[in-house]
C-alpha cells in the first residue's frame, strides 16, 4: 500500500506532465532538469567551494528548488515519453546518464549544508557511499533485468537532500554544529544515519546480484563482467583518497 508521501508527490508528476506541450521531447525535459539542478549547484559552490564556509541562505534554498525541479522533471521524461509515444532504448540511457550526474550534484549539496569540510574525510566518505550505492543499484538491474525500487529508495533520498538543504537554509549552517555525546555533532548523527541506511540498501542490491540473475538458478555472467570495470577505479580512488587527507591535515 503507497503511503501518503507517495500519493501526493505522484499526483504532482501526474499534474506536471500536463503542463509540457506535446512537442516538448523527453530528452530535452531530462536535460533542462540537468543544467538547472547544475547551476544551482554552482552557484551554492561558488560560496562554499571548500564545503567548509557558510553560504547565504538563499543559496541553501535555490539549491533545494534546483534538486526539486530536477526531479520533477526526471520523473515527467518517462511520462511525457508514453504519452508522444516516443518512448525509447537511448531515451532510457540517456535519463540514466544524467542521473549519474545529478548524483554528483547531490552529493555535493549535502557536503554543502552539513559543512563537511570541516569533517577530516567526510566530504570523500559521502562521496564513496553514494558512488557504491549508485553503482550497486545499476548492477542489480543489469544481473536482474529489473529495476527495483525499496520503500526508501531516490526519491525518498532526494527529498532528504531538500530538507537537509532547506533546514540549513532556515536555521544557517551552526544548526549543525550542535554538539551531542563524545564531542560529536548533529552533522555526525546524519552521517551515521546515511550510512546505516546506505547499508540495509547495499545489502538489498547484493542479495539481488548474487541470488536473482536472469539466467538459469538466479545465475548471470553480469555478476563478475560488471565488477571488472570497477576495479581499474579502486587505484585511482586510493590516490585521491591520500591526496585529500593530506591536504585536509594541512
Amino acid at each position: 500500500m503507497k503511503d501518503y508521501s507517495e500519493i501526493i508527490i505522484s499526483r504532482w508528476w501526474e499534474f506536471a506532465v500536463t503542463l509540457c506541450p506535446l512537442w516538448i521531447a523527453p530528452n530535452l525535459i531530462t536535460l533542462i532538469g540537468l543544467i538547472i539542478n547544475l547551476l544551482t549547484v554552482l552557484i551554492l559552490a561558488s560560496f562554499s567551494y571548500t564545503a567548509a564556509e557558510p553560504a547565504p541562505f538563499w543559496a541553501y534554498l535555490q539549491a533545494a528548488l534546483g534538486l526539486f525541479l530536477y526531479q520533477t522533471l526526471d520523473a515527467i521524461d518517462g511520462k511525457q515519453a508514453r504519452r508522444t509515444g516516443s518512448s525509447s532504448p537511448l531515451g532510457e540511457l540517456f535519463d540514466h546518464g544524467c542521473d549519474s550526474m545529478t548524483q554528483v550534484f547531490v552529493t555535493l549539496n549535502i557536503c554543502y549544508a552539513l559543512r563537511l569540510g570541516l569533517v577530516q574525510n567526510g566530504c570523500i566518505y559521502v562521496s564513496i557511499i553514494s558512488v557504491v550505492m549508485f553503482y550497486a543499484a545499476h548492477w542489480s538491474t543489469y544481473c536482474s533485468g529489473t529495476m527495483k525500487f525499496c520503500k526508501f529508495d531516490v526519491t525518498e533520498a532526494q527529498m532528504s537532500v531538500i530538507s537537509i538543504l532547506v533546514i540549513t537554509a532556515l536555521f544557517g549552517t551552526s544548526f549543525w554544529d550542535f554538539s551531542l555525546l563524545f564531542g560529536y555533532q548533529l552533522r555526525h548523527l546524519v552521517i551515521l544515519t546515511s550510512t546505516i541506511g546506505a547499508v540495509f540498501q547495499i545489502s538489498g542490491y547484493l542479495n539481488t546480484i548474487l541470488s536473482q540473475g536472469a539466467g538459469k538458478n538466479g545465475s548471470t555472467i553480469a555478476v563478475i563482467a560488471s565488477y571488472v570495470p570497477n576495479n581499474l577505479d579502486i587505484p585511482y580512488l586510493f590516490a585521491l583518497l591520500k591526496k585529500y587527507i593530506r591536504q585536509f591535515k594541512t
